[in-house]
């Protein structure tokens, strides 16, 4: 019968069934269904199952497969796929692909090397007009698995007269070949209302007729030697019986192997669902597997950490740009040109790739320049500190906004050192986890336990993951601390005696640029005429202009000249006077019983710094004319003393202790404060979810009855073997 879904039979061989028993594989599971022995019964159930499934799927055809499982005492153990017939077109109401979807399904069924192909043709179909034998060619080229048979060949018998005509049809008239010869059968024209023992004696009875025919009607008969067995069912069935026998002393042996290695791999399976099952039961030792496996994770988390290389960096490993593109995390922010460290092409992982972070880092921080500040914003810092009585109101300034840059610039490159370094330590986890496969420890058992249970796994990896994520939490507010306490005014980085030594040779110099107290004393604008006027010792070009307003009272007082100024004498570092702006001291509230203040400290320290060394970098601006240039070089040089001090000093030992320090000695007693210093119940739902206990009985249920089908195979085809 013709079928748009293939028809798999699986006859097996059952002494006990002296009639043929069926029974149809369930839909949607293994199951199979009541045995079945009417054959008009068979045929509707296939016919329904076939339109229900195509009218669920909305298809024409399907490559789902219907199987049947046929017992039988007269029938070996062999599997039978019948496949949709090719059509030519498709039909009304059906897509056009259909043909294309027939052909593709059975050359996909066919395909399989272990397979016989019998490839079934009317006779009515000429040699010169089967379009289907170039698709037996594409399936089977040199025709060494095929079986070709010709049917209805009783219909054909009366168009032959000649011998040359019968001759040349069984010949195939050369389009199969010297060497292949089909089978031509015929069959009873009514089988449908008779018994099988009546069925197999009319086949009997047409094979003899049709030799008959061919012997007394056709003039000079027909090559007997050649072609007398290629005619009837009989010598079909012959021949397919000695194919099978030949092909079974072939595969006998390959047959054996695969036999018992199913069936080790069912008993495993058996095995480790009972042990599943124990599991659930035993919560101690559960416990201590998983203790153990998290235990070894860590052990192989701390090699990496300390320098591994196994398993093989070239696979495991990542590259520089692969680790910024895998983490999200990109370029480093503020920096415009691509930070290329050393080994950035090596596939790296463990403490190599976070050791090669690390210089990243430190070539990402060089790289970026003290950024250039708008005259706004030096005009608003440096004049609030103009109306400030002290003379390094300019060093001041600079100062704070090499602070502000710092604050501002830097620590963005700290958050996305800690995000990296956080990644690579994350991605630690799955190296560990196959290190953990591969290696031939006292554990290695309990290791294979623990690889089926997944949900315990996937709270381990959160685990490790928060635990990496709080310590790059915890190291961003430590690197950022000490870069609040770098860019502190109570930090000494900037009051160095040596960080100005080498700034101009005007560190003598007494002319100092910050004796102006007024306002005007600073121009920022940039303009040449500003700057002109700026400088100290030239004289103003409109002395009309630049005079202050004469009071009335005082009309006929006549403005002083150059040469009339009086120039204050700089005071002596010995004498008592104030340093900021010659006040003397206010012995008012004596304070030599108690403890100073910080800030006086500091302000003292400070002040007295500036008098003995950045004496010369508020003499730069006496001499340059331009307080913003001034500044601004002042600010870079600061900037580049806060960022050494930072990176060279504090960052890295920072780092490597929140780090690495806690990955060694405290990464197990989080992990194991997470995951097993819980109840039982919490504990177990990582390893049984509700109604996962039912789930693994009837798992093993249906594996007992696969193993029970294997066995009788496996013992079967031994007597089969011997047999051959």
């Amino acid at each position: 019968m013709g079928t748009r879904r293939p028809l798999v039979l699986q006859m097996v061989h059952d002494p006990t069934a002296l009639e043929p028993r069926c029974r149809f594989q369930e839909e949607d599971s293994e199951e199979y269904g009541s045995p079945m022995v009417l054959a008009t019964a068979i045929a509707d159930l296939i016919k329904q199952r076939t339109e229900s499934h195509l009218r669920k799927i909305q298809a024409a055809v399907s490559s789902k497969p219907i199987v049947m499982r046929a017992e039988y005492a007269h029938c070996p153990n062999l599997t039978i796929i019948d496949t949709p017939g090719f059509v030519l077109k498709a039909k009304r109401g059906e897509p056009g692909s259909t043909p294309d979807e027939i052909r593709s399904m059975v050359k996909s069924l066919a395909s399989p090397p272990h397979r016989l192909v019998l490839f079934l043709q009317q006779s009515s179909v000429e040699w010169c007009s089967s379009i289907w034998l170039d698709t037996l060619k594409e399936i089977d080229p040199t025709f060494r698995r095929t079986i070709i048979v010709i049917s209805k060949f009783d219909n054909r018998l009366k168009e032959f007269t000649e011998r040359w005509e019968v001759d040349t049809f069984l010949s195939a008239s050369g389009y199969l070949g010297d060497n292949i010869h089909p089978f031509f059968v015929a069959l009873p024209k009514d089988h449908g209302t008779i018994s099988n023992e009546e069925f197999r004696r009319q086949i009997c009875q047409v094979d003899i007729d049709v030799l008959r025919h061919l012997r007394e009607n056709v003039k000079g008969g027909f090559n007997e030697e050649k072609y007398v067995s290629c005619i009837g069912f009989s010598c079909l069935k012959k021949y397919l019986e000695s194919e099978l026998q030949k092909r079974y002393k072939e595969a006998a042996p390959a047959t054996l192997a695969l036999l018992e290695q199913r069936c080790t791999e069912v008993s495993m399976n058996l095995t480790r669902l009972d042990s599943k099952l124990q599991a659930a039961s035993d919560v101690s030792q559960l416990r201590r597997s998983a203790m153990l496996h998290a235990a070894s994770i860590c052990t192989n988390l701390n090699a990496l950490l300390d320098g591994a290389a196994d398993p093989a960096p070239e696979i495991w490993g990542k590259t520089t740009e692969e680790e910024q593109i895998h983490s999200g995390i990109g370029s480093w922010p503020g920096i415009n040109m691509p930070v290329k460290p050393a080994n950035s092409s090596l596939k790296l992982y463990g403490g190599a790739a976070f050791e090669r972070v690390m210089h990243e880092f430190r070539c990402a921080t060089y790289s970026l320049e003290c950024p250039q500040v708008s005259r706004e914003k030096v005009a608003n810092i440096l004049l609030a500190h103009a109306g400030r009585r002290g003379s390094s109101r300019l060093t001041e300034a600079a100062v704070a906004i090499a602070r502000a840059a710092a604050r501002s610039w830097l620590a963005p490159l700290i958050d996305t050192a800690c995000d990296r370094l956080a990644f690579v330590l994350q991605n630690l986890f799955d190296l560990a986890m196959e290190r953990n496969r591969n290696n031939d420890s006292q554990y290695h058992q309990n290791f294979e336990d623990m690889d089926s249970y997944v949900g315990f796994l996937a709270a381990l990896r959160c685990s490790y993951y928060k635990f990496v994520k709080e310590l790059s939490k915890q190291c961003k507010q430590i690197v950022r601390h000490h870069l609040d306490s770098v860019t502190s005014p109570y930090s000494h980085i900037c009051y160095d005696d040596d960080f100005f030594s080498g700034v101009g040779s005007v560190a003598n110099s007494t002319c100092r640029f910050n004796h102006f107290t007024g306002v005007t004393s600073f121009d920022l604008a940039d303009s040449g005429s500003a700057l002109e006027e700026a400088q100290e010792n030239l004289p103003p070009k409109d002395q009309h202009h630049m005079t202050p307003p004469i009071n009335k009272g005082n009309d006929s007082k006549e403005v002083l000249r150059e040469s009339q100024l009086t120039v204050p004498e700089t005071p002596s570092p010995d004498l008592p006077s104030d340093i900021h702006g010659g006040k003397k001291k206010d012995n008012g509230i004596p304070n030599d019983g108690g403890p100073r203040k910080r800030h006086a400290r500091m302000a003292a320290y400070t002040s007295r710094n500036h008098h003995n060394s950045m004496i010369g970098a508020d003499d730069m601006a006496s001499k340059s004319g331009s307080s913003y240039s001034t500044i601004c070089a002042i600010s870079a040089q600061y900037f580049a003393k806060m960022r050494e001090v930072l990176i060279e000093r504090n960052a890295p030992s920072a780092l490597n202790s929140g780090f690495l320090t806690p990955c060694r000695e405290r990464l197990f007693l989080a992990l194991g404060f997470e995951l097993f210093a819980v109840s039982d119940n919490k504990f177990m739902g990582m390893f049984v979810l509700p109604g996962a206990v039912d789930g693994i009985q009837n798992e093993r249920h249906s594996l007992l009855k696969r193993q029970k089908i294997l066995l009788s195979c496996l013992n079967e085809f031994k007597n089969i073997s011997r047999a051959l």
